[in-house]
């Protein structure tokens, strides 16, 4: 294999694995620290487990870096570390709140060796969709992606399978363990969403009436939005689940917007939740009790007979200060599920205001990466993709931290990687290892990548001469260059080799777009062939 090509400056492209193998070390040692100062600022020793721990973290670090260096050798040096540190700050934790759960004999709380087993499950997850060779293969399951993830969405219905646990009935139970169907719902959407809204983005960006000095889409094109927006209120009604229904919707209409690029549907889409927001606060019950403990927070009333889990943990990150009571000296067990709901204010209570920023900062890179990925990569479906799970983290993050900190309602989500949640954390797993596929496509060098634009991007006219398998472009006379000759290379197709098909793969339209990775060359060029 050829090396990587030189940068302007002469100085070689470089894989970024070796600095990932120092930031999964620095990642495992916060992660460690967590549990060895809890254990000596509450014992005044280092838990004799340490080493063991410390050994299965550092072997668990290995090898996924390795399964990194193999699978996906130029992906994103940085966002691998940053899920390991979380994940590690998160457990951490957990393991914290057991201990004072043992001594309350609260066992129904104690969930430390759960979180470690779907720790492993998410990173056994990650390898396995790291095994996919060309994120663009997902474009041939777009359609059961979007059944599947429905299908998912109406599991909790079920008899004898689905559960309602605190009002909300979104759960699935198996053997000894629960598990949320939805959190892989967000998944699968999002693979759906990019895939039919980089195939109909032409039609979704046209504009029709001029309002207010804002192009405002065709009627008839308003059909997916509301289709989106009718599951979620169904999610809404039928699974009192808020969090959820949000996300479904916001994933959507951001995915949107950015295929379009028209601030239009924004807005078409904040006045579509208005209304459902005013029918969920006025009409359903859960809705109802949310936004009274989040409005009268501080009233005795509710903090007698309603809820105190939000004044309990504002004070709690009050008491916390700057820099915290420190690992194991507070109380973050007085504010009910302190190790799922409201990890960010037991954090905030030993960490201070400091330990929540660091984190905070932490899920930024995070959505950083993942963006700079979207607008590295070169077909429209990866750079959807690549938008709508960055986007789903922050979107969890801003849920979660607002609701704790009384800035919107809560509810009802957890904070990726961090708090107790088998199934947000195997999926948020899953969300990272598409992001290290994408990032891999995204970094690596066209000696070792072709580029490629998706067939999509192009006009209608042009893209019909691009996928036409009858046209012969050694007939093809450009008006700089001989016969097979783009306009003015003054190369042809046969000679250039950059210049090869891009057509879709088996089971995917023509109008979808590009080919993985490993499909036969054709007689159509590739779109760079067409550049100058």
């Amino acid at each position: 294999m050829s090396a990587p090509p030189a940068s302007p400056l002469g100085a070689r492209r470089t894989t970024g694995r070796w600095a990932e193998a120092a930031l999964i070390v620095v990642a495992v040692i916060i992660g460690l620290s967590g549990f060895v100062l809890t254990a000596l600022n509450r014992t005044g020793a280092s838990p004799a487990q340490a080493l063991l721990l410390g050994g299965a973290l550092v072997l668990i670090g290995i090898i996924v870096h390795l399964w990194v260096r193999w699978k996906a050798p130029w992906a994103d040096p940085v966002i691998l570390p940053t899920a390991i540190a979380l994940n590690g700050i998160g457990l951490a934790m957990i393991s914290r709140l057991d201990m004072s759960y043992k001594i309350l004999e609260a066992w129904q709380y104690y969930v430390g060796p759960r979180q470690a087993i779907w720790t492993g499950l998410g990173i056994a997850l990650f390898c396995a969709v790291l095994m996919i060779p060309d994120y663009r293969v997902l474009r041939r399951w777009d359609w059961s992606a979007m059944v599947a993830g429905l299908v998912f969405l109406i599991l909790p219905f079920i008899p004898f399978l689905g559960v309602q646990i605190n009002g909300a009935r979104i759960w699935i139970r198996l053997g000894p363990m629960s598990f949320q169907p939805a959190e892989l719902t967000k998944v699968l959407l999002a693979v759906f969403f990019a895939s039919f809204l980089v195939a109909n983005r032409d039609n979704l960006a046209l504009a029709g009436r001029r309002v207010m000095g804002i192009n405002l889409p065709r009627a008839r094109h308003l059909v997916p939005l509301l289709i989106v927006w009718g599951v979620s209120i169904m999610v809404l009604v039928a699974q009192s689940d808020l969090g959820t229904s949000l996300l479904l919707f916001g994933l959507f209409v951001v995915t949107l917007y950015v295929a379009t690029d028209r601030p239009s549907w924004l807005l078409i889409g904040a006045g579509l939740f208005v209304p459902a927001a005013w029918f969920a606060a006025t009409h359903l019950s859960h809705v109802q009790a949310r936004i009274q403990n989040w409005l009268h927070a501080m009233d005795r009333d509710v903090y007698e007979h309603s809820s105190r889990q939000l004044p309990d943990a504002l004070f709690g990150m009050a008491s916390g200060g700057l820099t915290g009571s420190g690992w194991g000296k507070g109380y973050p067990t007085l504010v009910p599920f302190a190790n799922s709901d409201f990890i960010v204010s037991s954090i905030g209570e030993e960490l201070g205001l400091t330990g929540i920023l660091a984190i905070l900062v932490l899920y930024i890179v995070l959505v950083e990466r993942g963006l700079r990925t979207a607008m590295s990569l070169r077909d429209g479906f990866g750079k959807l993709l690549a938008t709508g799970l960055s986007f789903t983290i922050a979107l969890q993050v801003f849920v979660v931290v607002g609701g704790v900190t009384r800035l919107i309602p809560l509810t009802g989500l957890t904070m990726p990687f961090l708090a107790y949640g088998g199934s947000s954390l195997v999926a948020n797993w899953v969300i990272l290892a598409l992001l290290m596929r994408l990032s891999d496509a995204a970094r690596r060098p066209p000696s070792t990548a072709p580029r490629i634009i998706d067939t999509a991007e192009l006009p209608v006219g042009l893209r019909k001469l691009v996928l036409d398998p009858d046209f012969d472009f050694d007939e093809m006379h450009g008006a700089d260059g001989p016969a097979g000759t783009p306009s003015g290379t003054g190369r042809s197709f046969d000679e250039d080799p950059d210049i090869t098909i891009d057509t879709p793969p088996d089971g995917v339209s023509k109008q979808q777009g590009s080919a993985p990775t490993g499909t036969a060359p054709q007689r159509t060029p590739r779109v760079e062939g067409l550049q100058p």
